[in-house]
Parts: structure tokens; C-alpha cells; sequence
């Protein structure tokens, strides 16, 4: 099992992921952020169907930091209920995986 983990979230614009992005980063809960514009994203809110523009973070992190990263994205996301779903990376090469615990 390794212990490299990916992180979805998504949010309502470039800036605010940018920020929550920032934050993360420079609080040693991720390693590396990707953000990725253009996302539309069609989901039920309040038994509405909603549909927005988005940005996805994709968030590179460890296990050990996933609760802290959890709580810390939803102190800076201005969503209700932001997403955090995190995924166990597996097949993650030596040198990135030393790469992302040394960042974290």
C-alpha cells in the first residue's frame, strides 16, 4: 500500500482554487496542486439539479495528511459541503514518491 494519496476537489473559479491551492501547498498539506479550468459539473443540491463551472484540484498528498487537509479545504473552500475525496495512488515511481513525503 502506498502512502501517496490523490485528492479531488472542485472549485467555483481559477481564483479560489488558486488560493485554497497556495494554502495547501505552503502548508505542507500537499505537495503539488493541479488545477485544471473547464470543468462542468451537473449534480443535485437541495433535491434541485444544479449545474456549474468549475475548477478541479487535483491534490497530491500522503495519508498521514489527509484529515488535516480535509479540515484545512473545508476552513478555505466557500462551498457548504466542498469535495474531498481522496484516492490511494499505487504504482507511484521511488523518486516521486520521495519527492511528495520530502514536500509534505
Amino acid at each position: 500500500m502506498s502512502a501517496a494519496r490523490i485528492v479531488l476537489s472542485t472549485c467555483p473559479d481559477a481564483r479560489t482554487a488558486e488560493s485554497v491551492a497556495r494554502a495547501l501547498v505552503e502548508e505542507r498539506l500537499a505537495a503539488c496542486v493541479n488545477l485544471v479550468p473547464g470543468v462542468r459539473s451537473i449534480y443535485r443540491w437541495q433535491d434541485a439539479i444544479e449545474e456549474a463551472d468549475e475548477v478541479l484540484m487535483v491534490i497530491k498528498t500522503t495519508s498521514a495528511n489527509v484529515d488535516a487537509l480535509t479540515k484545512r479545504v473545508a476552513q478555505l473552500h466557500p462551498y457548504e459541503v466542498p469535495e474531498v475525496i481522496a484516492l490511494e495512488a499505487t504504482d507511484v515511481s521511488d523518486a516521486y514518491l520521495a519527492w511528495l513525503e520530502g514536500s509534505v
